[in-house]
């Protein structure tokens, strides 16, 4: 083969004499230094620390590495600023050659005692855990085991998800990737679907993971929590390139409760896996409890990377989901008990009711069961209430400021609330202003004029002919309705 053919005769040429091999060990030591001080030690640890010198053959400097994923990535990423580097350092080298490595093969640098700087130590000012060290030596590493996915659950199935006006969207998204063939390239990518708790999201999340792994395609489902574990175990294992080449060997990858993510070094290798993922063509499939816009504590490129695919919201369950969810809690529920019935007028009052997400509507269902089997007296609609008067939200609503109002909203359409105060008439402004004159009549006690004063003096026929327009597009724009659905939680939360 050519590449192995590269590294013999580099090999031969500087198996000839100590000294040759010694000056380019040096040569290679100040571009190691160089990479590392302009690329940083996270990268340098991730992508170079097996990255080594064999010697140098008329204009080609010859390098070695263990895998075909890390000979690509270098080849694909960081070439030119090897070579760059190198001209620095020493200028009869034009060109950079990275060859596979064979088992047994010396190298320049293991020729030579390794500089103090090859000792990689993770930074620990934001994520204590992460103080392993990560040794470049000859020492052998310990065998990686293969990354495994979270345990899924089996109900958490497409059979099993209600699907509604709120979370429509989120459902075909993922459909989208389940029905596309192993060769298309994904249209949504990174999908990123983000809620409130107990919404849906996690059930949609795995029963994609599931249906994509029952076509045959390779898939991992991870948690935040089990990621970070993951890459903490393999860099005190010395095993973190075999670790990132499981993750990055896959059709699709999943990520649940990204909020989560803490920690610099962990942080950039998701990024990194992001990255790799979607410029290979491969799924990835993101969920978190907001918007990318709003996980403050993600880096901002990972932020921007996760905005730069689709992000699908799933709202609030309105009462015609929340009655599917109800029968099919009851349907499950009687496969335990065959005699188990609730009369539909007990199944309207629950769905009216019981309002905040799908896991107190499977309480419900819960406790209406207990109190059918447990004390033997009639499921009425005043015993269900008795049953589930605990999950019955009756705390007073927070009052709502307009000016929280406009500060929310001009956040949100990314304008600032001078404009929205000025007189401005741009479409940019026009509809933000409207929306916040809208929601400011929907959730205060103000008067029209009071409004229209609060607006930069405005007058209240302007709040009307706001508030019409706005409700009038609600019944017609479901995505504005969303929208809006979505500010009116964030105005009362």
């Amino acid at each position: 083969m050519l590449t192995t053919s590269l590294a013999e005769d580099a090999t031969t040429l500087f198996s000839e004499t100590s000294t040759v091999r010694t000056d380019h060990g040096d040569i290679w030591n100040r571009v190691r230094a160089r990479l590392r001080a302009e690329l940083g030690d996270d990268i340098f640890a991730s992508w170079f620390a097996r990255l080594e010198l064999v010697g140098v053959q008329g204009d080609a400097a010859h390098l070695t590495v263990p895998t075909r994923f890390l000979r690509s990535w270098l080849q694909g990423h960081y070439i030119d600023r090897i070579e760059a580097h190198f001209a620095e350092e020493y200028a009869q080298v034009r060109r950079v050659m990275i060859t596979l490595r064979e088992a047994g093969q010396r190298s320049v640098s293991a020729a030579r005692p390794a500089m103090p700087e090859t000792a990689i130590t993770a930074p620990t000012s934001r994520a204590p855990a992460l103080a392993p060290t990560v040794a470049v030596s000859a020492t052998p590493q310990r065998a990686f085991e293969p990354f495994e996915s979270s345990p899924l659950d089996k109900r958490l199935v497409f059979q099993t998800f209600q699907v509604g006006r709120s979370n429509v969207l989120a459902h075909s998204a993922a459909m989208q990737v389940v029905e596309a063939g192993p060769e298309d390239t994904p249209i949504y990518n990174p999908l990123f679907v983000h809620s409130a708790v107990g919404l849906g999201k996690t059930h949609l999340l795995q029963a994609t993971a599931q249906a994509v792994a029952a076509s045959g395609r390779r898939i991992i489902y991870l948690t935040a929590e089990k990621f970070m574990y993951g890459f903490v175990a393999a860099l005190r294992s010395q095993t973190a390139l075999a670790f990132k080449e499981n993750l990055r060997a896959i059709d699709l990858l999943v990520i649940d409760d990204a909020q989560f993510l803490t920690g610099k070094q962990i942080q950039q290798e998701f990024c990194h896996t992001l990255n790799a993922l979607i410029d290979a063509g491969k799924q990835v499939i993101v969920a978190a409890d907001r918007s990318p816009a709003e996980l403050e504590t993600l880096d901002e490129r990972i932020q921007s990377r996760l905005a730069g695919g689709l992000v699908v919201e799933i709202g609030a369950l309105d009462e015609a989901l929340r009655m599917k969810v109800l029968e099919h809690r009851i349907q499950t529920a009687r496969q335990r008990l065959p005699g188990f019935t609730i009369t539909p007028d007990v199944v309207a009052h629950v769905a009216r009711v019981v309002t905040a997400n799908g896991r107190d509507l499977e309480g419900a269902v819960n406790r209406l069961l207990a109190h059918a089997t447990l004390t033997g007296g009639p499921l009425d609609l005043e015993g269900a209430e008795m049953a589930i008067r605990d999950l019955v939200r009756t705390h007073e609503p927070k009052k709502v400021k307009i000016e929280d109002i406009q500060r929310l909203v001009a956040n949100h359409y990314n304008v600032s609330r001078a404009d929205i105060l000025s007189s401005r008439r741009t479409a940019t402004v026009v509809r933000p202003r409207q929306i916040a004159m809208y929601l400011s009549k929907l959730l205060t006690l103000r008067s029209l004029p009071e409004i229209g004063r609060r607006f930069g003096g405005r007058d209240h026929t302007t709040v009307l002919h706001a508030v019409r327009k706005i409700d009038g597009l609600v019944t017609r724009d479901t995505s504005l309705a969303g929208e809006i659905e979505h500010l009116k939680r964030m105005l009362q939360e």
